[in-house]
């Protein structure tokens, strides 16, 4: 008996059955716009299938140039192009899994100047222009859509996702907000809804009956004058009715100002909108957005909310998530923490997709861990994420590891991390190395600060000793109202009513929310601070946000002139500094700090124009966020007995935050060892 029946039963769509109700949602990984790369993605994807995913579904292709995501992006519109992709689909059939094409135009979304779109509306997400089509063009664009479904069948892939959701041309075509048409194609709601109606209607003409279409649908749009819950019904059973096997949820058009799916979103936060079409249709439904375990994803699916599940991200932090579950093995999972830093902020900065926690996702091909020939003794000095994740890694090679944490656990900075509100999932990491040390046999000794003499007779010395807290020279700075970050989050150092956070980068937004805000918000709470409704009640589910007051009042302070958190992640850092200005925190750019005292922190502050101004905050504590350093006082000694030494992590460079940075160099150093 499994204890994920319902997760892992299979599903008869009539033509073929998918053999669990695991779905790898689409993403973007920057391997799919260029042929030369079609051999990594098929060991991508071949990675998911072995680790038992039943249906991928690949990033975007658009059916047109004109609807490009990007210049010469990724495209389905010839047989050569098909007759490449049999790589891909070849790769996932020999492990059994089946693999979907996504069909996306991008309409005014797209990033070139090039791009077609369903009105003269510019995108506020993009720079470029967008030209109208004309009629004619749109009842092509539709045709396109259903050709570039039988090439995909052509390539060997076993079904097509259109994409109709996030804002895209099809669900441009939906709203009135993005549809000023007055042709056939627009005008009113019955018009709009004809493009998605006839590329469904054309795609399954086209590919007959024994071939997946499925479609990815908008339930929550989270933009103003969207579409009603009645349009979106009407929508869904008229996709029904032209034969869709499946519809995908979707939430949120890429311009929405409310998070959907980074680490503070709740886990399964959108369910219930799947589960609210699901008493309206019988075509199964997928739910997606921030499911993350087997355990939420069997609860979804055994409470009746969705037929299917579908986990983009998870399967990049571990591709075999499915095959753990089934072998009773969930406490082996290395669980997704939704941080976006190597998957999302990677696409939109056109960069090639990762994983924080799994720096081998697309890189299978080049980060390849074999066992190792001669087995060595080797010592790795710090357990936070670079040490931790090059003691689990070195040893699943066959090396002999011993582990070395001066403090009393392992984790480094995410033990502080896990503790921000909207960041608990970090904690999931360390749950997995816990599980990974005692698997791979590494010998970990806690509260022992290694010396010279504990590391001389290793064959190799791995130094992830991290970083501390860096401690202004400043006049006043050993007043008893200073803290550092450290103290107040990992200590538990009293902090006032009335405080002042010295610097704005990431820790300084993090230690802002722990001050604000409490830990494991509940859905209802969050759908209110965020303004998150039932879509049957406002258009698009959006309505007023109920804030609640702050618990402290809180100055945040930067040296630099520019907007505070313009370092932050691309496409999270923006929900950091919305949750900040909503809960009343001061930001002040430009500040030169001069001196503490009884009275508070003195400070000067830019007012143009060469202009300073002198201000008193009267504070009760100053957190300092003032940056890191690296802990180092090893590695000359070291290196003067003669001993290798290997230098990672925050102990290399101390860039606070850079998890991402350190576990991928502990991976591809303990790849090299």
């Amino acid at each position: 008996m499994t204890s994920y029946p319902h997760l892992l039963s299979p599903l008869d769509l009539g033509h073929t059955t998918l053999r669990n109700r695991v779905i790898m949602g689409s993403m973007h990984t920057g391997l799919e716009d260029r042929v030369t790369h079609l051999p990594e993605l098929a060991a991508y994807f071949a990675e998911r299938a072995k680790g038992g995913v039943a249906l991928s579904i690949t990033g975007g292709f658009a059916p047109h140039w004109r609807g490009w995501l990007l210049p010469f992006g990724s495209t389905m519109t010839s047989r050569r192009l098909a007759d490449r992709h049999r790589l891909v689909t070849d790769a996932v059939h020999e492990h059994e899994g089946k693999i979907a094409l996504q069909i996306l135009h991008a309409g005014r979304y797209g990033y070139s100047p090039f791009k077609k779109g369903v009105s003269r509306i510019k995108s506020p997400i993009t720079p470029f222009k967008v030209s109208p089509m004309s009629t004619r063009e749109v009842d092509r664009t539709a045709t396109d859509f259903a050709k570039s479904a039988v090439l995909a069948r052509r390539a060997g892939y076993d079904g097509v996702e259109i994409m109709g959701s996030e804002g895209y041309l099809i669900n441009q075509f939906l709203t009135a907000r993005t549809n000023t048409r007055t042709d056939r194609w627009g005008g009113t709601a019955e018009k709009r809804m004809r493009f998605p109606i006839e590329v469904v209607k054309r795609t399954r003409e086209l590919v007959g009956d024994d071939f997946i279409v499925q479609y990815r649908m908008s339930l929550l749009d989270l933009v103003d004058n969207a579409q009603s819950w009645e349009e979106t019904v009407v929508l869904a059973k008229a996709l029904e009715a032209e034969g869709v096997d499946i519809i995908n949820t979707g939430i949120g058009w890429h311009e929405a100002r409310i998070p959907t799916i980074v680490t503070s979103v709740p886990r399964a936060a959108f369910a219930w909108v799947t589960a609210k079409l699901k008493a309206e249709v019988d075509v199964p439904l997928v739910a997606s957005n921030r499911i993350n375990t087997p355990d939420v994803a069997e609860e979804i699916l055994a409470s009746g909310q969705a037929d299917l599940v579908s986990m983009a991200r998870p399967l990049l932090a571990d591709p075999h998530f499915v095959a753990k579950a089934a072998e009773g093995r969930a406490d082996e999972i290395n669980t997704c923490i939704a941080c976006n830093q190597a998957c999302l902020d990677h696409t939109f900065s056109n960069k090639r997709a990762s994983c924080l926690v799994n720096p081998r996702a697309c890189h299978e091909t080049e980060l390849v861990l074999l066992p190792t020939r001669r087995t060595k003794r080797i010592a790795v000095v710090g357990a936070g994420p670079a040490g931790l994740a090059a003691a689990t890694e070195l040893a699943e090679r066959g090396h002999d590891v011993e582990l070395f944490e001066a403090r009393d656990a392992i984790g480094g900075q995410f033990r502080l991390a896990m503790q921000i509100p909207g960041k608990e999932e970090f904690a999931e990491t360390l749950r997995y190395y816990t599980v990974r040390l005692e698997k791979t046999g590494v010998k970990l000794h806690l509260n022992r600060r290694a010396s010279v003499a504990d590391l001389s007779d290793f064959d190799e010395v791995v130094l992830a000793s991290g970083v501390e807290p860096r401690v202004p020279d400043l006049p006043g700075i050993d007043h008893p109202k200073v803290v550092t970050y450290q103290q107040v989050i990992e200590d538990g150092a009293p902090v006032g009513e009335r405080v002042a956070v010295m610097g704005a980068g990431g820790i300084g937004f993090d230690v802002s929310e722990f001050l604000l805000h409490d830990s494991h918000e509940s859905l209802e709470h969050w759908n209110a601070r965020w303004g998150v409704t039932d879509p049957e009640l406002e258009r698009g589910g959006l309505t007023t946000k109920t804030l609640a007051p702050p618990r402290r009042q809180v100055t945040l302070l930067q040296r630099k002139t520019t907007s505070l958190g313009k370092g932050l992640g691309k496409t999270t850092g923006w929900v950091h500094r919305t949750t900040l200005k909503d809960s009343g925190v001061e930001m002040v750019p430009g500040v030169t700090y001069e001196r503490i005292d009884d009275d508070g922190l003195h400070i000067t502050v830019a007012a143009g124009d060469d202009a300073r101004e002198e201000r008193v905050l009267e504070v009760d504590t100053i957190v300092l966020c003032t940056g890191q350093e690296s802990v180092r006082d090893l590695v000359a000694p070291l290196e003067e007995a003669g001993v290798a030494v290997h230098v990672i992590g925050g102990a290399d460079v101390a860039a606070e935050l850079d998890a991402k940075r350190a576990i991928k160099q502990a991976t591809e150093l303990a790849a090299r060892l």
